[in-house]
């Protein structure tokens, strides 16, 4: 085996032009493919983040068939103060989660005294929101920073069309779970910005003025955002959540809680997914670009050495020694290729990182694109470069080993 590899590199050397094109062609496709994944890879999991740290969180809990009518908000299916302390009991004995924000959610009416307008209001504890969602902080224009009682933050759309400014008096009108109507005045901390755009309609005000506004009782909840040390464990997590608060059951016998990760919450997922699928097809592509360059090197190598061919198979060299001769060739192409390609990506990387490259996405501008590399996906794609390499060597090496010496050595 020693004396085939030290055949092989000698004859890629005897053709010196033809190596090099062959492993260049092979080096810059990976090192796009891999610019290409660390960039989209960076791009997605931004995207995933303003979306988990500016709202969502990376998973919520409601009350079994909150989700399915969440558009109207429905108070009847709010979790009730016991229900609550289960879960928040629950929460607390999970060492992977950071921190979770319980939510009481409702639709109301707005007015400035001089028009009225409906508005969706999200009541929450202000620090145990920003700990959950940190990016809530940015998305607030104007006023303080902070979500006091008797203070609202107004959504853009609603500020900018009633001309509502920070300070000003308005008016919430809500339905509550009884059916009679009540209203409480507030004074406006703050603008706050939709997370797509200025087409929102959730305001934050503080949890205890919203239940004061619904005429609640005792506290209600519905729902909790739950933010995790790691994404990267999100279905493990989600999974032990759900197999813990599964075992909590109704009068009826049924689960209490629905637990759902970000990915069933928000549309931005198939987003995330579309980008995984191109990559996949840029992969695909990588992999003709090496099938075809080097199965046509291997074949004219054939052709150019039918004489060699059959000198070492006249000598007795055996068909399957002639076969591992140019697979060996071939693993040697996709191995040069696949080092130079990860030194190449490396470098136009590091390059990225020091320009900075910068985009907007909704109202977010100057977001920083920090495209970074995986070891996984280094190592997975120099296996898929050396493994196609000699894929691609296999027939021309069967054309060769299948030679017959007398035949070879007439050929001029």
């Amino acid at each position: 085996m020693h004396k085939l590899i030290k055949i092989a590199v000698r004859n890629l050397l005897r053709y010196k032009r033809r190596t090099f094109l062959t492993s260049s062609l092979i080096s810059i496709g990976l090192m796009f493919v891999l610019v290409f994944i660390a960039a989209s890879g960076s791009f997605k999991n931004m995207l995933i983040g303003q979306i988990t740290d500016s709202m969502l969180g990376h998973i919520q809990v409601h009350k079994r068939g909150y989700v399915a009518s969440i558009d109207s908000l429905p108070l009847t299916l709010n979790l009730n103060a016991k229900q609550w302390k289960e879960l928040e009991k629950t929460l607390g004995k999970i060492p992977e989660i950071e921190a979770f924000s319980p939510r009481l959610k409702f639709g109301g009416m707005f007015s400035n005294f001089m028009d009225t307008t409906n508005i969706r209001i999200n009541g929450v504890y202000p620090e145990k929101e920003i700990a959950t969602v940190p990016l809530l902080l940015s998305r607030i224009q104007k006023g303080e920073r902070i979500i006091k009682k008797g203070e609202i933050l107004v959504p853009e759309l609603l500020a900018n069309g009633l001309k509502v400014k920070v300070g000003a008096t308005v008016v919430i009108i809500a339905t509550n779970r009884d059916g009679s109507v009540n209203g409480k005045q507030f004074q406006v901390g703050g603008i706050v910005e939709s997370v797509t755009g200025p087409g929102g309609r959730d305001g934050y005000m503080h949890i205890e003025d919203a239940m004061e506004v619904l005429r609640s009782s005792e506290k209600e909840i519905s729902e909790v955002a739950v933010r995790l040390k790691d994404f990267s464990k999100l279905n493990s997590v989600s999974n032990t959540l759900e197999n813990i608060l599964s075992e909590k059951l109704n009068k009826q016998g049924k689960p209490i809680f629905d637990v759902r990760t970000w990915k069933k919450l928000s549309p931005f997922y198939n987003v995330s997914r579309m980008i995984d699928i191109m990559t996949f097809f840029i992969k695909l592509m990588l992999i003709a670009i090496v099938l075809i360059s080097i199965m046509n090197v291997m074949i004219m190598a054939v052709f150019e050495r039918i004489r060699e061919i059959g000198t070492i198979a006249a000598i007795g060299t055996i068909p399957e020694k002639i076969i591992y001769l140019f697979l060996i060739e071939g693993f040697s192409l996709g191995v040069v290729g696949a080092v130079a390609g990860n030194i190449f990506a490396f470098i136009l990387i590091g390059i990225a990182n020091i320009i900075k490259i910068t985009f907007n996405f909704g109202r977010q501008t100057g977001l920083v694109l920090v495209p970074n590399l995986k070891a996984g996906d280094l190592l997975i794609m120099s296996v898929i470069v050396i493994f196609a390499s000699i894929i691609a060597a296999l027939h021309p090496a069967l054309k060769a080993s299948k030679m017959e010496p007398v035949e070879a050595l007439r050929h001029i």
